[in-house]
């Protein structure tokens, strides 16, 4: 697959995931941290903040890599 097909790619899909695990570890919190402290809340999206980095790393990998011939 040509590096820039690939990139195109991985682009979108990198905004589609932000986006939606965004409004999921959204959501998550709205119905299930609602009643809980601030040092709750800041752990949580600390860690939540930080989770969506590890499939991102995986798809710009994939991304960047060389085509194989």
């Amino acid at each position: 697959m040509p590096i820039r097909l690939k990139k195109f790619i991985g682009t979108i899909v990198l905004i589609v995931l932000v986006v939606v695990y965004a409004v999921l570890a959204t959501a998550y919190a709205s119905l299930h941290l609602a009643d809980s402290s601030g040092w709750v809340h800041l752990l949580y999206f600390f860690f939540t903040g930080i989770l969506w980095v590890v499939p991102a790393m995986f798809l710009i990998r994939w991304m960047e890599a060389k085509p194989k011939r």
